[in-house]
């Protein structure tokens, strides 16, 4: 079983965006209160799939699990667009990003008991560069694409955790099968609801099987540079 990634909620925006920077993620404990997370959960439960947007909806007749996942939610109820620059991720956005940065996709996604292990990988790698380019400290490359998770559930391990492989994103490269990166192995994000992650693209993660009865909710918000697109 994976070991609990360490959590550190650090109090300014300067820390935050350098542990962006420099671990690939930063913690936000409680940003959304009790009745945010049931009023979230509520609004995901309303929404209907749209084949032609690339939703998704399995159940636990068609495959095995429920895995229900609405692409671009802000537009299918306006609930949904208050998280698109909440107070306290925004300001961390614009500052990797720049003040012209934008919201590239929205997910709720909804996984149920029996959800499968995805295997590691990378949401987007933007540049593939040796190990040691990467490590040389005149190397800085640019935050292109960050996720923000906000979780709507008190996540354990039964429960399915997103897993990192801690500092990955100085690998310059996606995993390729790999399950460690400089002997360090993957970590599985134990948290609150309320909470929100915000990671790198680079950093090579995975989404871990719902071993419990319960289904995990979460809302995936993307944010990039302006120069990538939609």
């Amino acid at each position: 079983m994976s070991t609990a990634l360490p959590l550190v909620a650090y109090p300014d925006l300067e820390s935050q965006v350098r542990a962006l920077e420099e671990e690939g993620y930063v913690y936000l404990p409680g940003v959304l209160d009790d009745r945010e997370i049931t009023a979230l959960r509520t609004a995901m439960d309303g929404l209907d799939k749209i084949a032609a947007n690339y939703d998704r909806h399995d159940t636990p007749e068609s495959s095995g699990h429920l895995n229900k996942s609405i692409n671009n939610a802000f537009n299918r109820d306006i609930h949904f667009l208050p998280y698109l620059d909440r107070p306290g991720v925004i300001e961390i956005e614009e500052a990797v990003h720049g003040g012209d940065c934008h919201v590239i996709g929205m997910t709720a996604w909804m996984t149920g008991p029996g959800r499968p292990n995805q295997n590691l990988h990378t949401d987007w790698q933007p540049l593939t560069l040796p190990e040691e380019v990467m490590a040389d400290p005149r190397v800085k490359v640019p935050i292109f694409i960050t996720t923000a998770h906000f979780y709507l559930d008190d996540i354990d391990q039964e429960l399915g955790p997103t897993n990192f492989v801690p500092g990955s994103h100085l690998s310059g490269r996606t995993p390729q099968g790999d399950v460690t990166w400089q002997g360090g192995g993957e970590q599985s994000i134990l948290c609150r609801a309320g909470d929100v992650v915000l990671f790198r693209c680079e950093v090579w993660h995975r989404g871990t099987a719902n071993r419990s009865k319960r289904t995990r909710y979460l809302l995936q918000v993307h944010y990039a540079k302006r120069m990538i697109t939609q």
